[in-house]
């Protein structure tokens, strides 16, 4: 069995409220197993035959809209996936860990797509931004809370759903993925 990392986005924030003891129960139910969650933000640690990543997202998506009546959305990726988007950041080593982001995207953007998205936000924040693999990496200078570069923008822009971790985060949930294997 492969180990996995889900990164749900929109959930615990709006009206999306969901208890983690709830979402592990859930996932449990549909035969997926050594479920764990890292922090209360989404991060679903699990274990499943090795498959596409893009029909895990599905299934889980799936499994949250029926059990819990919300839509979302779930990137899933390996520990060698999370663990290349750290090192590919441009942003780590010069910025502050909690700052700076890795954007999981459910696929890749086109890089026309991606031009037009930067040309748009020109001049709205001082946010640094990079394209990566099924990932924008992003260094919110001044904070994410006071940022104009909002998911919503970037799904606007890209057509293209994704989630953010800062740096942090990602490096917690990674040392607990390498602790399992």
């Amino acid at each position: 069995m492969t180990r996995y990392c889900a990164f749900f986005g929109s959930m615990n924030v709006g009206g999306n409220r969901l208890k983690m003891e709830d979402l592990r129960y859930a996932l449990e139910r549909e035969d997926i197993e050594d479920v764990e969650t890292v922090v209360a933000s989404g991060n679903v640690l699990f274990s499943f035959d090795e498959r596409p990543s893009d029909g895990m997202a599905e299934m889980l998506a799936f499994i949250v809209q029926d059990y819990f009546g919300f839509s979302t959305f779930a990137a899933v990726r390996t520990a060698d996936e999370i663990r290349a988007a750290m090192e590919g950041n441009p942003f780590r080593d010069g910025g502050d860990e909690a700052k700076v982001h890795t954007h999981f995207l459910e696929r890749q953007p086109d890089p026309d797509q991606f031009k037009v998205m930067l040309a748009a936000y020109e001049g709205r924040g001082d946010e640094r931004i990079a394209l990566g693999d099924r990932c924008l990496y992003i260094d919110y200078v001044d904070g994410v809370g006071a940022s104009k570069l909002t998911s919503a923008f970037i799904e606007r822009k890209l057509d293209c759903r994704g989630t953010a971790r800062n740096m942090r985060s990602l490096q917690r949930i990674l040392d607990k993925m390498e602790e399992q294997s």
